[in-house]
């Protein structure tokens, strides 16, 4: 399976177009150790022909151009671009879709998601898509990628506040390519440590996982913005102990512009580091 990394920043993005904190001004003025981040988002494929976006951030456009992988082709109308799985009805993972709606193609989300999306309609004006709900298990590329779901919690988004409550409206997926044997665990947000989790993602080979924020009171000393557990994110601080030990390589991804460790000069980053678990890093790509 092949893994690129389209992008590693939360909401917003790194610089954010409203923020003059110190990562934002470092960043926006060329300085090498706080590179930009796009927003989070993967793309995977067993077999380099078919790929399936992980979430669809609104800087898709820039990522696909940037993606040699993902360029259309051979045909005028041609992509190599299938599908996408969402982990939750957030617009900053889902909003990408609508950049891609002259196309047609297949959606995977947990049912909430599914009635609540609010592309969904939107799309339906441009094109005929196909929606699936992520549950249990279910393949894709042409069956070499085998996808597991794991319910993570019920946090909704602002807008779908009315919506009926459900234990999956925020998923983790774990993917396997059933030839090789590698498998990605991808979880950019995780409000808690749930029970099973540990189970679902032990001798994953690799994980992307939610590393928004590094300690639980970051917002509020940075923007005097509540406590970002509230948000439905598990800081750094809190995650980086329940890590199984064992073959998985962890990366933290999905950053906010907030998070020290987004700055590679950071202390925050040396002491994540020498644990051996990295911060993920935009074009990265792993082969699993």
């Amino acid at each position: 399976m092949r893994v690129v990394v389209l992008g590693t920043a939360a909401g917003g993005g790194l610089p954010q177009w409203n923020c003059a904190c110190d990562l934002c001004e470092r960043s926006r003025s060329g300085d090498p150790a706080v590179p930009p981040r796009l927003q989070d988002c993967l793309a995977i494929s067993a077999t380099g022909r078919n790929w399936y976006l992980l979430n669809a951030s609104p800087d898709l456009r820039a990522q696909i151009n940037a993606t040699p992988e993902l360029a259309p082709g051979p045909g005028r109308r041609e992509t190599p671009i299938r599908g996408a799985l969402l982990t939750d009805a957030e617009l900053d993972h889902t909003l990408g879709l609508t950049l891609l709606r002259e196309g047609r193609l297949t959606v995977w989300a947990p049912r909430p998601v599914l009635d609540a999306a609010a592309v969904r309609d939107l799309l339906a004006h441009y094109n005929h898509w196909t929606w699936y709900p992520a549950e249990d298990t279910f393949r894709l590329d042409d069956g070499h990628l085998e996808c597991a779901v794991f319910p993570l919690s019920g946090k909704r988004p602002r807008y779908a506040q009315s919506a009926s409550p459900a234990p999956d409206w925020v998923v983790a997926y774990r993917i396997t390519d059933v030839h090789t044997g590698g498998s990605l665990l991808y979880a950019p947000c995780l409000a808690s440590w749930p029970p099973g989790f540990t189970e679902f993602v032990t001798g994953a080979t690799c994980a992307l996982l939610d590393g928004t924020f590094l300690s639980a009171d970051e917002m509020a000393s940075t923007t005097g913005q509540p406590d970002q557990q509230v948000m439905g994110h598990l800081p750094i601080t809190a995650s980086l102990p329940l890590l199984p030990i064992g073959v998985t390589a962890w990366h933290y991804t999905h950053l906010n512009n907030t998070n020290p460790a987004a700055a590679q000069d950071s202390t925050a980053r040396a002491t994540i580091e020498a644990t051996g678990t990295t911060i993920a890093t935009d074009h990265t790509r792993f082969d699993l």
